[in-house]
């Protein structure tokens, strides 16, 4: 098979590694390889400067423009916590900003404590402009707070050589999926999801950090962990449009890349198929319907949701054909190479297929040049590192007041339970 075909499915693959530091066997099939890019775990971060040196030598066997990602949502989900300093959860920055909304609608801004005679005169009108200036500054709370989670994220994410973090959650945080997901997702509703997840892209984008709006279509509904199991989301096409897509639909054009997920919705035209190797899903509502133009990545392929499901080797030729762009593979090598060589079999055997790949390793490559050209950021010096650190400690205290005494937020000691597990193995 010709060169550029595997060069192509090399470049589909986004990759994960063992250690601290690469070992002879990874720079073997890494030179082999050529992914598309990186993603870090906990196992592979001891520091900033190891995290940026084990990125500096892994590149040099990458594609152009590579990918550098890690999960850092904050919350159970953070992979810089031990390195740097734990990030407060979506769901604590969220219902930090509802309180706070609620103290601003319990009383008169400041603004008006000058006019209580007036007030006193037009009692309605003084508590009608009360709402409405409180609703204002409501509002500016959440996007504030939002925002700056983003902004945090992002330098920390940056100190280590990262131009790409796996966040925000988009799911729903309905009851089903709570044992699941806990803390990880921002709201119930869909407009307060969007309205987190709009500031937190902001914060993200105004650092230079590209993020990932998951898990597409929406794991809200689902009451089983696609690390160990399919998923089967019963709820129907109009609950699923109105509630759970409706951040996509919001969002689509703030959103860099868009991960989907390992779940089946059998009450959809998706049927019985996972969604991440699903042309319905991914073709025909992402791509078509919600006119998506952003990367889109899968989930985990070395997760159960989707190895119970069908081969490794299968999930890498259907996710291609569903419309996916890049595969995730987070740890084993053996999966990594059984993938790439799955894809370069089946171009040899499809005329068709090596066409598809071709045409999608060549779009693909054009959006990480777009989204990933600049270089890395530069490393921190020690006394700008300490004050990174410092200054998202004090943002945590600031979300979290339950630490403290008399603090009010009931779910901050939920927030950081180690229990609520990680989205890959660690």
């Amino acid at each position: 098979m010709s060169a550029s075909v595997r060069r192509a499915a090399g470049s589909l693959l986004v990759v994960g590694l063992g250690g601290t530091e690469l070992t002879g066997v990874e720079r073997a099939w890494l030179k082999l390889v050529q992914p598309a890019g990186i993603i870090l775990f906990r196992r592979n971060i001891a520091d900033a400067r190891q995290a940026r040196a084990l990125f500096s030598e892994a590149a040099g066997f990458c594609a152009d423009h590579a990918l550098r990602c890690v999960d850092v949502e904050g919350g159970t989900v953070d992979r810089l916590r031990d390195a740097l300093a734990p990030m407060p959860s979506a769901r604590a920055v969220a219902q930090a900003a509802m309180d706070e909304r609620e103290d601003k609608d319990s009383c008169f801004p400041r603004s008006q404590n000058r006019d209580l005679g007036h007030a006193a005169l037009f009692p309605a009108l003084a508590t009608k402009n009360r709402r409405k200036d409180g609703a204002h500054a409501g509002r500016d709370a959440q996007e504030s707070m939002a925002r700056e989670h983003g902004e945090l994220i992002a330098r920390a994410v940056k100190a280590f050589g990262f131009n790409a973090t796996l966040a925000p959650v988009l799911d729903l945080a309905l009851p089903q999926s709570a044992e699941v997901m806990g803390t990880r997702c921002a709201a119930r509703t869909a407009a307060g999801v969007v309205e987190y997840a709009r500031a937190f892209l902001a914060g993200l984008a105004a650092q230079g950090v590209a993020g990932c709006g998951k898990h597409f279509p929406g794991l809200g509904a689902g009451a089983r962990d696609s690390h160990l199991e399919t998923p089967a989301i019963g709820r129907a096409w109009r609950d699923l449009w109105r509630e759970d897509l409706a951040p996509y639909r919001a969002l689509g054009g703030q959103l860099p890349m868009v991960m989907v997920n390992h779940a089946v919705y059998p009450a959809t035209k998706g049927g019985e198929r996972p969604a991440s190797v699903s042309k319905f899903w991914v073709t025909a509502v992402l791509r078509q319907r919600l006119g998506y133009r952003g990367m889109i990545l899968s989930d985990d392929l070395e997760m159960g949701g989707i190895l119970k499901f069908m081969s490794i080797e299968e999930a890498a030729i259907e996710a291609v054909r569903a419309g996916i762009d890049l595969l995730e593979i987070c740890h084993s090598a053996e999966l990594i190479l059984r993938a790439y060589e799955a894809l370069i079999t089946e171009s040899e055997r499809s005329a068709a297929f090596a066409k598809l790949l071709t045409e999608r390793a060549r779009e693909t490559a054009r959006k990480r040049a777009k989204l990933f050209a600049a270089s890395s950021a530069p490393a921190l010096s020690a006394r700008q590192f300490e004050a990174l650190r410092s200054r998202i400690l004090r943002y945590g205290e600031r979300i979290a007041p339950a630490t403290r005494p008399g603090g009010k937020n009931k779910d901050a000691a939920r927030v950081e339970h180690p229990a609520i597990r990680e989205t890959s193995p660690a």
